[in-house]
Order: structure tokens, then C-alpha cells, then sequence
């Protein structure tokens, strides 16, 4: 009834929008103590960027269960520590455009859980691709490091496959930095599901767009 939201990405491009899911909302949710710390020494976003991803990484090389796809397990982990460095609202938001102000305050919720369950179940799959050879690093900064929103610009390395440039979008809060958008190879996440979530409320209504993403979640 409904279209399957992502089955307009290729299984490589799906792949590796999911990798940056890892590095970009995971890698900065490696624990509170690591995530403040970091951020209190940090003397760039970049720095932040690199501490932070560097330790998540590490985190999921030793955590047998997250790399096998544990949907509990990944959902624990993102409940507890990436949501705190995350504007997940922001980037639903974005991604809705203008039907955003058209949905009622409880649609909103609602689309916001239903696209967390979303990249949740996606990013499962990127988990298992990190090995132990898996390295990050930062690329030279490009702009100017005292702005509010902003952009940072990395590589994954693997043994099982070739660097993957991974750039995060970053806006600073009172509460910290927060990613809100991910750059995977020339593709941006919110951009990537605007032109998709466009398409089903379209047809379908805000309320189809959440009901499809539910039924794919299931």
C-alpha cells in the first residue's frame, strides 16, 4: 500500500549513509564522561569531532552485540548516548520542509519516533561493517571555526573497503555542539529524505508518511 521509503537509495549508497549514521550520531555518543570531556578540552569543533568519533569507534569494535545488529542493543545505545548530541528534531524537520508546519504537534512527535526507528533499523547494517583495521580522521578544517553552524570534513578507513569521506554538520547550542545532517560521499542525509518524504505526504498525508515508515521499522 504504502512505498518503501528508502528504495530509492542504492544498497551502496545506503551503506554508506549508514556508516556515516556510525561515525556521525553514534561517534558522538561514546558515553557522557567521554562526550563532556571532550568537549570541555576540545579547542575546535574539528578536535570535538575527532575525540569523540575516535572513542565511539573503539567502543564498537569491542561490542560484539552492536556489530551483529542487536536491534535492542543499538537502540540502547542511541537512547543513551547519542540523543544527548543529537538535534534529531532538527533533522526531521528539515527533512519534512515546508509539510513540517503543515503537521499538527502530535504528528510531529510522531514522525520524529517514526524516523529515529527508521535510521535505527538502518544503521544496524553499518555496524557490521567496522573491523578492527577501521581508522578515523579529520581533514583540514575549511570555514570559519568561530561560527554557529558549520561544517567538519573526515574519512573512514577500512580493511574491507576503500576511505569513505564522511563531512557533519554541526550547530552550536546552549547545550554544545549538535550534529543535525551528514554528508556521505556527496549525499546529505536530510536532502536524501526530503526528496523521499516529499513524495509519500504527497500522495499519502503526513499520517501515510508515518504510517510507512512504522511498517518499514516493524
Amino acid at each position: 500500500m504504502f512505498k518503501v521509503i528508502l528504495s530509492t537509495l542504492s544498497l551502496s549508497n545506503a551503506s554508506r549513509l549508514l556508516l556515516a549514521g556510525l561515525l556521525g550520531l553514534a561517534g558522538l555518543a561514546t558515553g557522557t564522561v567521554h562526550a563532556q570531556s571532550a568537549g570541555q578540552a576540545a579547542k575546535s569543533p574539528s578536535e570535538f569531532v575527532e575525540t569523540v568519533a575516535n572513542n565511539a569507534l573503539e567502543a564498537v569494535k569491542k561490542d560484539s552485540a552492536v556489530k551483529s545488529g542487536d536491534l535492542v542493543k543499538i537502540n540502547q545505545v542511541v537512547n543513551e548516548y547519542v540523543l544527548p548530541y543529537v538535534n534529531l528534531e532538527k533533522t526531521t524537520r528539515l527533512a519534512a520542509g515546508r509539510y513540517w508546519r503543515q503537521a499538527t504537534p502530535q504528528q510531529q512527535t510522531d514522525l520524529i519516533q517514526a524516523f529515529k526507528g527508521t535510521l535505527i533499523r538502518t544503521y544496524s547494517g553499518a555496524f557490521t561493517k567496522v573491523d578492527q583495521r577501521s581508522t578515523f580522521a579529520m581533514l583540514p578544517f575549511r570555514g570559519d571555526a568561530n561560527a554557529d553552524d558549520l561544517v567538519v570534513r573526515s574519512t573512514l578507513s577500512q580493511n574491507n573497503g576503500p576511505a569513505i569521506g564522511i563531512d557533519y554538520r554541526l550547530e552550536k547550542t546552549a547545550q554544545g555542539w549538535k550534529i543535525y545532517d551528514l554528508n556521505v560521499e556527496g549525499i546529505w542525509l536530510i536532502q536524501n529524505y526530503r526528496n523521499q518524504f516529499s513524495q509519500q505526504i504527497s500522495q499519502n498525508g503526513i499520517d501515510g508518511l508515518i504510517t510507512a515508515l512504522n511498517q518499514r521499522n516493524q
